[in-house]
């Protein structure tokens, strides 16, 4: 029975890699799409938002058959409920690297794109995205501090949003024409910011799988 169970996880922990992925994928996709302009990258982006929602299914159903088939206890149980948690993380990434890529599209086609050079765009989607692949890594391979290391880096994407919150502002003091896609760009950063909250909930829900709190360890 155990053997046939710890299988069943690994299926569940290769699941979650390749949901990982994929958000990565939409990210990277989504924020390259805006700094080349390139409406391919936007458009993958795009599409695979619905990957992810399927894989969020899929995922689920190996969750809900583990329960009922193993009825797993403590630890067992954690790893399990804290799936069903990061997957819900994970899915809204992928609806928030849809939203960059639909917001970089009007960017292209109506607004301006000098100030995206100037930006620290880049390096907060890089950093988000370690963040996301570390956090589902600390999971499979039960890295406390691994997840902890995810959970501090926070300050890193908060600090590049706010870099880039100062570097816009800047910006409309030298193109005030140019509000909107101001905007537009903030908003961008603003959504990079959530997927790194996104991140560090799942880093937190992998600390409850392994402590059976969601408070870091010191």
């Amino acid at each position: 029975m155990r053997e046939q169970y710890h299988k069943q996880l690994e299926i569940l922990h290769t699941e979650l890699i390749l949901m990982g992925a994929l958000c990565e994928d939409a990210i990277v996709s989504a924020v390259k799409g805006l700094l080349n302009g390139e409406a391919a990258l936007r458009e993958k982006a795009i599409g695979l938002e619905k990957e992810i929602d399927m894989k969020e299914r899929d995922i689920e159903a190996i969750c809900v058959k583990l329960l009922l088939r193993e009825q797993p206890v403590a630890g067992d149980l954690r790893q399990i409920t804290a799936a069903q948690r990061m997957i819900t993380d994970m899915e809204r990434i992928g609806d928030q690297a849809e939203d960059i890529a639909e917001l970089a599209g009007f960017i292209a086609e109506h607004g301006d794109l000098d100030p995206v050079g100037s930006l620290h765009i880049g390096d907060m989607a890089w950093e988000a995205s370690r963040m996301l692949t570390a956090s589902v890594d600390s999971f499979v391979e039960a890295d406390l501090a691994k997840a902890k290391n995810v959970i501090l880096s926070d300050d890193i994407v908060d600090s590049l949003f706010i870099k880039i919150k100062g570097e816009l502002i800047d910006y409309i003091a030298q193109n005030p024409g140019n509000g909107e896609t101001s905007l537009d760009f903030l908003m961008i950063a603003k959504y990079l910011e959530r997927i790194g909250d996104h991140a560090v909930n799942i880093a937190e829900w992998v600390v409850y799988s392994i402590t059976g709190s969601r408070r870091i360890p010191d």
